[in-house]
This record gives C-alpha cells, sequence and structure tokens, in this order.
C-alpha cells in the first residue's frame, strides 16, 4: 500500500522514532520521507549525553537514507539551537507556538485577510 501510494505523490513520515524494538526495521522496509525523532530524547539533548547521542546518530542514519528529521518536544531557543547544530532538518514544540484551537487560528487568518481586501480596496 505505501508503495502504491507513493506512486500516486503520497509522502510518509514515521512518528516517534527511536522508541520501539522495530524502528529500524520500519525505517528499512518503508519507504518513508521524514522521522519525526521522539521527544524523549529532545527533551534532555543538553544534560543526557545519551539523549544527544541518539539523536546525532538518528540525524545521520537519516541523512545518509534521504530522509528528513523532525525533532519533537522542543520547548525552549537552548534546545531549539542544539537541534539545529546537530543537524535536524525541522522541529516543533513550544519555542515556536503553544497549540490553538483551530477556530482561532481561521479567525485570526480571516480577520488578515479581511484587513489586506480592505487596504487593497482604499488603494484602487
Amino acid at each position: 500500500m505505501v508503495t502504491r501510494l507513493g506512486a500516486l505523490g503520497c509522502r510518509f513520515a514515521m512518528d516517534d522514532f527511536g522508541t520501539g524494538a522495530n524502528s529500524l526495521t520500519y525505517l528499512k522496509a518503508l519507504q518513508v520521507y521524514r522521522v519525526k525523532i521522539d521527544g524523549s530524547f529532545i527533551r534532555d539533548i543538553q544534560s543526557d549525553r545519551n539523549s544527544k547521542a541518539t539523536v546525532k546518530g538518528i540525524v545521520e542514519l537519516a541523512k545518509a537514507l534521504g530522509i528528513e528529521t523532525v525533532a519533537e518536544y522542543v520547548e525552549n531557543d537552548e534546545i531549539a539551537q542544539e537541534v539545529r547544530r546537530l543537524g535536524v532538518d525541522y522541529a516543533q514544540g513550544y519555542a515556536f507556538g503553544k497549540p490553538t484551537p483551530l477556530t482561532e487560528i481561521l479567525d485570526g487568518l480571516a480577520k488578515d485577510e479581511s484587513r489586506r481586501l480592505h487596504r487593497l480596496y482604499l488603494e484602487t
């Protein structure tokens, strides 16, 4: 199924990478585009050398396989700088923004669009 969907242009990400005994087996067997490095390695990356070494290894493996990486639980600027230094491609967490209800996001987009259209109207 993954191969057929891949032929249609679908891309797959593996979540919580690094946990569970079969992560490497899945990485080899499935055609994934991106792996999300489990937050348990990211949270203490500054104080635990094992976590840092694990993230570094995952990044190196993923790059060798042509797979992008995402760090979960990037909670502050220091962690963001560390995962960037280790070569992680993307990151998510409170360092970039807090979860927001979809209705608030849509309301904000509608207000931004309304302001943009109003400015265009006034300029013509």
